[in-house]
């Protein structure tokens, strides 16, 4: 039975665009495939690993005949990656799917369509919302840096969603350091929502938004979240979880206040972290008489110093820092300037934007 006869990136390109989540290996074979339905000249492709749902509607379905299949999706992609951009046609035959391009052929086993299994999204009573996707792009770029990895406390391996009124707060923390973003949203949610998304479903969610000023449509309904945007719906699950108070880490009384050119100060601490301890990777940062230095050593006696002008004249300051955590923060921001707020040598630091209240990155200081 021909499935569909049409051009390889009419394949392709949406099947990219869903195959993120797929996992490589996984208890439930069929979660390895991709669900392939055509409908007349709709074409919808879906992935999901059970947490994370992905569907694109494509209308570059052509000739041949309404069926659904699901078929391994990291094999496809590697064959139509392969193929020139040439016309392509899918054939379905018991129940392997047999791609033909050219003097190409293959064949891959499917398993029943009807076997997949799907995420419902929402219905009902739901917080819904809009906010162009170059916005949420920034904005989770701001933050998404500072999420934890496989933490046991499970809800720091996400990032904290709050809707209320005309705001929208992203906030992560791994335990050592925070980012906060907000932005103005242009409508008004009448109730206040918390959730936290994934961490997968943060970074897929950041590959896939595009740097435009289309709109992403949000859902926040139970435990699940749908961000619609272009021909996309993606549907996850939320982590169940309370989130820490942020507000009360953030530090709002820092009597002093330094200002720094960001890329000079990037570019410092990355020549200085080559030398930095590999287990720790502590640097310590020395504000005396006008000059920030930057010192690193490891355990082979090794040492590297950078220097900084700086308006500082208070008395000597010698604060230990993982220097990752300071080069994430430098290299997800965009401003020239970054302004460093602290108060002694175990206080956590505060780095801010000038003129910008809405961005605020929090690091605790280590011993050296």
């Amino acid at each position: 039975m021909l499935l569909l006869k049409t051009t390889r990136d009419a394949l392709l390109e949406p099947l990219q665009a869903v195959s993120g989540v797929v996992e490589k290996r996984h208890t439930l074979p069929i979660l390895s495939n991709v669900l392939i339905e055509k409908t007349g000249e709709r074409l919808t492709f879906t992935t999901t690993d059970i947490e994370i749902q992905i569907r694109i509607v494509t209308t570059n379905g052509s000739e041949g005949e309404d069926a659904s299949v699901t078929v391994s999706a990291r094999k496809l992609q590697d064959i139509l990656r392969a193929l020139p951009d040439t016309e392509i046609s899918l054939t379905l035959e018991d129940r392997r799917l047999s791609i033909k391009a050219g003097r190409s052929r293959f064949h891959l086993q499917t398993l029943p369509a009807e076997d997949y299994p799907l995420i419902t999204p929402p219905s009902g009573d739901a917080v819904r919302f809009s906010v162009p996707q170059r916005t949420l792009r920034q904005q989770l770029a701001l933050v998404s840096y500072a999420m934890a990895q496989q933490d046991i406390r499970y809800y720091l391996n996400g990032l904290l969603l709050i809707a209320d009124g005309q705001n929208l707060i992203l906030v992560a923390t791994d335990g050592h350091r925070l980012a906060y973003a907000d932005n103005e949203l242009e409508t008004d949610v009448p109730s206040r929502r918390e959730v936290i998304l994934p961490r997968k479903t943060v970074l897929e969610l950041a590959r896939q938004i595009g740097d435009t000023d289309d709109m992403v449509d949000i859902v926040l309904s139970g435990n699940q979240a749908v961000f619609r945007f272009d021909s996309i719906e993606f549907v996850t699950k939320l982590i169940d979880g309370k989130f820490p108070d942020f507000d009360c880490v953030i530090p709002h009384e820092h009597p002093n206040c330094i200002a720094l050119a960001r890329v000079p100060f990037l570019a410092a601490l990355q020549r200085a972290a080559i030398l930095s301890n590999e287990k720790f990777h502590g640097v310590r940062l020395v504000l005396d008489n006008g000059v920030l230095s930057i010192i690193s050593s490891n355990t082979e006696q090794e040492e590297a110093r950078e220097e900084i002008e700086i308006d500082f004249e208070n008395e000597r300051l010698d604060i230990g820092f993982n220097v990752g955590y300071l080069l994430d923060v430098l290299s997800n921001v965009s401003s020239e300037t970054v302004e460093w707020r602290f108060r002694d040598n175990n206080s956590s630091a505060l780095i801010t934007l000038p003129g910008n209240g809405r961005f605020k990155y929090v690091v605790m200081p280590m011993r050296i």
